[in-house]
């Protein structure tokens, strides 16, 4: 009777632990990798977050190839994790084909969107990219000293094109004369990890003047902050924090609360809200990275010129144009 107690208690523990696992979250990183210092790393920061706050345990990937967008995506499903955060906009397509088939697991696309009608177990979320990057312009145009700053993208797509024209508006918004001059590393998702290219594109801006450049270009970037350090030249780092890569050179960064975003997904759990949401200025979902490492580089008045702008936006006295809302932008052309 004490033996057949003993193999019950062990097999209702095992059901249990089971069941705990099955309700862990699970991440799937964007090509460029997990520690891109970036894009991908904030999520990765956002997730080591929540497993140290709550003590709760998660699964990730960091995917290798296009091919295993959708094969990911099934894996954690099938295996019971809830939700399924992704990131990337790359993965919109992958989930709209997947989701249909698990209605009762969460997934979640961090910087893609899914037709919340068609697919209501998953979660958008967008940020205000334009926003956040026009106040690193107006940062830009304020340290410059040759009139000239400039923008390495990665994969030429709406989004990054969205990062761009903010920077530019905010850069003229302090100086209507300055100049801007943009690139986009690729138009395939390998221009997310390239950071040669990166390092060629911004030599080539420094021999057009530029004395300022911020990338948005995830582990391309990393090539173009380096270069900016070798040639003596400021640098603005995106997503994550990367004022530290090379403290005195990074003029700042502009934030994307990439690890907020992934932090509140894990958790909500399976009670997440679904739909679409789009973090601004006004939710600090995105803004610029004032620290030790870029303190001495932004003086009190630039500090204050971009936080009244700032303000100025929230409030709706200040509309910065969105690149996606008509493929457009009034201030840059690409």
């Amino acid at each position: 009777m004490t033996v057949l107690k003993s193999l019950l208690g062990a097999s209702a523990a095992l059901a249990l632990s089971t069941g705990a696992a099955l309700a862990d979250p699970a991440l799937i990183y964007d090509l460029g990798g997990k520690f891109d210092k970036s894009f991908n790393e904030a999520a990765f920061n956002g997730a080591e977050q929540w497993a140290e706050e709550t003590g709760g345990n998660y699964r990730d990937i960091e995917l290798q190839s296009e091919a295993q967008r959708e094969q990911a995506l099934r894996r954690f499903a099938e295996a019971g994790f809830n939700p399924v955060i992704t990131t990337g906009f790359s993965m919109s397509t992958p989930i709209d084909n997947v989701a249909g088939d698990y209605p009762d697991t969460k997934f979640v696309t961090i910087d893609g969107y899914v037709d919340p009608e068609e697919h209501p177990n998953v979660k958008s979320i967008s940020f205000a990219e334009e926003q956040g990057s026009y106040l690193v312009g107006m940062l830009a145009a304020m340290a410059s000293e040759t009139g000239t700053v400039s923008f390495v993208g990665g994969m030429d797509i709406p989004l990054i094109r969205a990062f761009a024209c903010g920077y530019a508006q905010g850069a003229k918004a302090v100086n209507e004369d300055i100049e801007v001059i943009a690139n986009m590393t690729g138009t395939t998702p390998a221009a997310w990890n390239d950071p040669v290219k990166g390092s060629e594109l911004t030599n080539a801006q420094i021999s057009q003047g530029s004395d300022v450049v911020f990338a948005a270009a995830g582990g391309t970037g990393i090539g173009v902050l380096q270069t900016a350090a070798d040639e003596d030249i400021l640098s603005i780092g995106v997503d994550s924090n990367q004022n530290h890569l090379h403290p005195g050179q990074v003029l700042t960064s502009m934030l994307k609360r990439v690890d907020v975003a992934t932090y509140e997904a894990m958790q909500a759990g399976e009670d997440l809200d679904t739909g679409t949401e789009r973090l601004t200025l006004e939710d600090d979902g995105v803004g610029y990275a004032l620290d030790e490492n870029n303190r001495d580089l932004i003086t009190d008045e630039m500090q204050e010129r971009v936080d009244e702008a700032r303000q100025a936006i929230i409030d709706g006295e200040v509309e910065v144009h969105d690149y996606r809302s008509d493929d457009s932008c009034p201030a840059l052309s690409f």
